[in-house]
């Protein structure tokens, strides 16, 4: 059970992942197992029954030419022969007080084992040569008094030119195999720019010259596709439009209390005024959140340059040092810059919350570019990882990756990077803290 595991794992790595190949196998694999079958049953059985029944025939003739070399004698023995070689339009000449050589060699051609082996069941005994000259077979026969030789044209033992017929049958396939492929070549052509359409919508990039054609079946799953996407980004219009109407309308009264704080004193106004602001950043978040930066226009972006301006803003406005940046030559890439920023920059304002040490990296690794942000705090439990992407939660022990804030920088950022075909992963840090993946498809 093993080994047939194993060989049909083998076998599916052998076959092309793309549906244009396995298609092309389904037409070009019943094509070439029909021309073998056709090949076998016609060199070895038609070609060689057709072959015996002709070779049948000029042992026929050679055992008559043999019989009255053997029986006839003088002028008649000489005017037979010559009558025998019009009729039968052979060559017929004698090679008097001559014997046969020995036979070197093995025959190995369809054609020289059957004559061989008709012609020994015809004329008994005797020693006989069967041989290739030019264009015709040469045969010698041992008779009393010398050697009888006969040349017999090729097209009287064997079929007639059988390299045609396999002309024919291979250049009819091909030409017919070339009409196939050209047709499928059509007809996979849709799904293929259906395929990579949604691979670019999944990765956030526009798709405006993609239209349904090709076959029914295609048309409607393009068709399905294009009304999928006119209803995801009617729903992110609307959402967007919805929280940025709450969000005017919060920030209102939000402005009047700053204003009716500002011309007030004391002790409870500070806090209140804290408690004010600290609202007013929520409520930023709560609108970005529900925007996921859906209406940004993708573009191609320098990455190394974005993570180096993230993390400087980041360091700036936390007061720190300059976070270390590692990252190779230029790697461009089509993303939503400001939303991939803000992704940044939450991660990179977490790990600063956090620990005492951070360090970026940017990589590619294959088909993807990883951004790493290391840390040296807490850290997060391996059990717990997945739970702190849940919008509007805080860890409730261990490291709170949003203190103070609104549980939704994990949360945006995953966001951001999965609208971009991408995710975030978190693992251990080298640094003993956390690492955070940002991963982007190329």
């Amino acid at each position: 059970m093993g080994a047939a595991m194993a060989e049909s794992f083998t076998l599916k790595r052998l076959l092309p992942r793309a549906l244009f190949g396995r298609a092309l196998i389904i037409i070009v694999a019943p094509v070439i197992i029909l021309q073998a079958i056709i090949a076998y049953v016609f060199f070895e059985r038609d070609l060689d029954t057709t072959t015996r029944r002709l070779a049948r025939d000029v042992s026929a003739d050679i055992a008559l030419l043999v019989a009255v070399e053997d029986t006839y004698t003088g002028a008649q023995r000489l005017k037979l022969r010559a009558l025998a070689a019009r009729q039968l339009d052979y060559r017929v000449s004698f090679i008097p007080g001559q014997d046969l050589p020995p036979l070197h060699g093995k025959l190995t051609s369809t054609i020289d084992v059957a004559l061989d082996d008709i012609l020994e069941q015809r004329i008994g005994n005797r020693d006989f040569r069967t041989a290739r000259s030019g264009n015709d077979f040469e045969i010698r026969v041992d008779v009393h008094d010398g050697v009888l030789r006969v040349l017999v044209p090729r097209d009287r033992v064997t079929v007639s030119k059988p390299d045609i017929f396999i002309l024919w049958m291979v250049g009819s396939s091909l030409l017919l195999m070339g009409i196939a492929i050209l047709f499928l070549r059509n007809q996979v052509r849709p799904i293929e720019r259906l395929a990579r359409a949604a691979d670019a919508f999944g990765k956030g990039r526009a798709v405006p010259d993609f239209k349904p054609y090709g076959a029914t079946e295609v048309r409607r799953a393009a068709q399905a596709f294009l009304t999928m996407r006119a209803r995801i980004e009617r729903h992110v219009t609307q959402r967007t439009e919805m929280l940025a109407g709450v969000s005017h309308d919060l920030k209102t009264p939000l402005t009047r209390l700053k204003l009716a704080l500002a011309m007030m004193d004391g002790e409870d106004v500070v806090s209140m005024r804290g408690d004010v602001t600290e609202m007013e950043h929520m409520l930023d978040e709560y609108l970005a959140f529900a925007r996921g930066e859906g209406g940004e226009e993708a573009g191609i972006t320098e990455l190394g340059e974005l993570v180096r301006d993230a993390a400087a803003a980041c360091a700036r406005a936390r007061q720190r040092d300059a976070i270390p940046v590692a990252a190779p030559g230029p790697v461009a890439v089509s993303v939503r810059r400001a939303g991939l920023r803000r992704a940044l920059t939450n991660l990179i304002d977490n790990a600063l919350k956090h620990g005492s040490q951070v360090a970026v990296s940017l990589a590619p690794r294959g088909p993807w570019i990883e951004i790493a942000v290391e840390d040296n705090g807490k850290g997060i439990p391996a059990d717990r990882r997945e739970e702190a992407f849940r919008p509007f939660h805080r860890l409730d022990e261990g490291r709170n990756l949003q203190a103070g804030g609104s549980g939704l920088g994990l949360a945006i950022a995953r966001d951001i990077a999965r609208a971009h075909g991408g995710d975030i992963l978190l693992g251990d840090s080298a640094l003993g803290g956390l690492k955070a993946t940002l991963r982007l498809p190329v």
